[in-house]
């Protein structure tokens, strides 16, 4: 059970991831309106999320003494006026030059405040211990594409995606920023907060210098096939002739499935690890898209590959930000995050434009394959690092 402190810090970081990553997911329910308004293809204006993460990733790097020098919860705070601007400058976008112009703003704040800020916070807070505190926090924003998606369409469809930008500008500067400044505690106070955090667990020392290659390829695959595949999926059920609102509906569904499998690992969490956490997601992930494959365009098919992709990737987001704990301690978590983070958001930025490409293109089939091949790569890149991991705790067993 977590101290009435620790619970109040998770509420204040969920309900921000939340709203940060749920007010991001534009392209995949509006894009249609982007490219008719702004004359854009629609490869281009998935490209705008693709400049998002390669502007995060870049700043993720820049931002690592920041963290380090003055804690998450400063960083985060300047983070979310940015994202204000970024969304200000996109409700004014009247071309190309502004549109790309906003995403490379969302960029630096969501280096500032996504994620792996909200990691880095719980893991100031509790160091290697972090892996169930993180795991409760994607219990909730798991949910920010089912919560998002459909208040993006209705906003949109009443008032204009334009004036939405501005609505969740005023989300940025009226709800995050407030939550952030004084909903949580700052660094100097985090020690007492820990106090009421579980025992620090020490991690395993690294075992070796191919730890980090592996570890940065399985997880910069496994993002090209999050990120893409759910940026895509709306427009991937069009493509297999789903009506577009029944598209929506089945889209959102993902989320769901993301918040049911991260209740399974929440309550497993305390009986196997991030690696661990990880290799199990990686060997369904590739059954999903098998399913699809065999069974598309069955509704049963789309349903059974949306359950089991959703639930798939919602434990691999887990894993993504708990396998480092394994490995490195509360000093080197920061580092080694941001310098996971940079690579691993550079190949996810290629995703969307990539997908919906070869997508509209190729057709359904192919993007199906691709997806296969890398969840396939994925999962022999973590099996290698889990027969490298248990290697070498054997023999530090051993020399004990």
């Amino acid at each position: 059970m977590y101290s009435r402190k620790i619970l109040s810090i998770l509420v204040v970081l969920a309900v921000s991831q939340v709203i940060g990553w749920g007010t991001i997911s534009l392209p995949a329910v509006i894009g249609d309106r982007f490219a008719q308004d702004l004359s854009l293809s629609l490869p281009a204006v998935f490209a705008g999320s693709t400049t998002m993460l390669v502007v995060t990733g870049i700043a993720a790097l820049l931002l690592t003494n920041a963290f380090v020098a003055y804690g998450a919860r400063l960083v985060m705070a300047a983070g979310t006026v940015i994202a204000a601007v970024g969304f200000v400058t996109l409700a004014n976008a009247t071309g190309p030059l502004v549109y790309f112009l906003a995403w490379v703003i969302l960029g630096i704040s969501g280096a500032a405040t996504l994620s792996t800020a909200s990691y880095v916070f719980l893991n100031e807070l509790a160091g290697a211990a972090a892996k169930r505190p993180i795991s409760a926090l994607l219990l909730v924003t798991g949910l920010s594409s089912s919560i998002f998606w459909p208040i993006t369409a209705a906003l949109s469809e009443t008032l204009g995606w334009r004036p939405s930008m501005l609505i969740y500008a005023g989300l940025m500067l009226f709800v995050c920023l407030p939550l952030y400044v004084f909903g949580l505690p700052a660094r100097h106070l985090l020690a007492s907060a820990r106090a009421g955090a579980s025992a620090l667990a020490k991690p395993a020392n690294a075992p070796g210098k191919i730890v980090f290659p592996l570890l940065v390829s399985a997880l910069t695959i496994n993002g090209f096939v999050s990120w893409g595949f759910s940026s895509i999926t709306i427009q991937l059920l069009r493509n297999m002739g789903t009506p577009d609102a029944r598209a929506v509906q089945l889209g959102s569904l993902l989320g769901v499935m993301q918040v049911s499998a991260r209740v399974l690992d929440y309550v497993g969490g305390s009986r196997w690890d991030g690696l661990t956490t990880g290799l199990i997601a990686a060997c369904v992930l590739p059954v999903s898209f098998v399913v699809l494959m065999i069974g598309a365009p069955s509704g049963y098919a789309i349903i059974g590959f949306l359950a089991l992709y959703g639930m798939a990737n919602g434990v691999m987001t887990v894993a993504n930000a708990t396998i480092p704990l394994v490995f490195y301690d509360q000093a080197d978590y920061a580092r080694a995050s941001s310098r996971i983070a940079f690579p691993r958001n550079l190949l996810a930025a290629a995703a969307p434009p990539i997908l919906v490409s070869v997508l509209t293109q190729s057709g359904s089939d192919t993007v199906l394959t691709i997806g296969l091949a890398c969840t396939l790569l994925s999962l022999a890149l973590l099996g290698t690092l889990r027969f490298v991991h248990r290697k070498a705790v054997a023999r530090l067993s051993e020399a004990a």
